[in-house]
């Protein structure tokens, strides 16, 4: 896990220092720094991030799979941005990518991670898809969470994490809002360390200095994506 420091432009900074310090340590934290290899399928888990789709267009045109499913129907934080959903958007965008539509399955419904692999798993079954081996594109900062759900729910199988290859820095420029970003990074590591517990998903380990980074985050009040209790 790389714990460096990413560099900053001071003149924009809305959060101190160490907060971000604290944040990119989270943000390592939550990729699984896996090594991309051909898969039987892709899972494009659906977000208000776009990127999620570019990145499997590319993934794609690289042969890491023959076909993908874009999963996901719509939240609070999508509704507006994909009105039609969050899947069906993907979907377009990356025909427009060049990705061809007989590579691509929509599964419309899913509300969270949890029906995002369980349903994608019956669009797959009901395509007559055989499926071996995963690879599961999310958002940078969602792939140990996706990872410990599919590991619950779909533990025979071999999968393979995936994001588009941004720094922190450039993460925070393309969301526009320091704090969101780190709330949403809070966010996440509560769900890893909780989850297991509600039977959601697998537990696994977190590093002390992570635990520690995000103890500090919360009493600094990054927690407006924190689920309640």
């Amino acid at each position: 896990m790389n714990q460096g420091a990413p560099v900053r432009d001071r003149a924009q900074r809305t959060i101190s220092d160490a907060q971000w310090n604290d944040a990119n340590l989270i943000w390592q934290y939550h990729q699984m720094g896996h090594e991309l290899r051909s898969c039987s399928v892709a899972i494009g888990l659906g977000s208000h991030d776009l990127g999620v789709a570019t990145t499997a267009a590319e993934l794609y045109r690289a042969e890491l799979f023959p076909v993908v499913v874009f999963s996901g129907s719509n939240s609070p934080t999508t509704a507006v941005r994909f009105p039609r959903g969050e899947a069906v958007h993907y979907r377009e965008h990356v025909l427009g990518l060049g990705v061809p539509d007989d590579a691509i399955l929509v599964e419309p419904n899913a509300g969270n991670t949890g029906q995002n692999i369980t349903l994608s798993r019956e669009v797959l079954h009901a395509a007559g898809v055989e499926v071996s081996s995963l690879l599961l594109i999310s958002k940078p900062y969602m792939e140990r969470r996706s990872y410990a759900t599919c590991r619950k729910l779909w533990p025979e199988i071999d999968v393979v994490c995936a994001s588009e290859p941004l720094e922190f820095d450039d993460y925070i420029k393309s969301i526009g809002d320091e704090k969101l970003v780190v709330d949403m990074l809070v966010g996440d590591l509560q769900r890893v360390i909780e989850y297991p517990k509600l039977g959601f998903a697998i537990e696994q380990e977190v590093p002390g200095e992570v635990h520690d980074a995000y103890e500090r985050l919360l009493r600094s009040r990054f927690d407006s994506r924190l689920i309640k209790s």
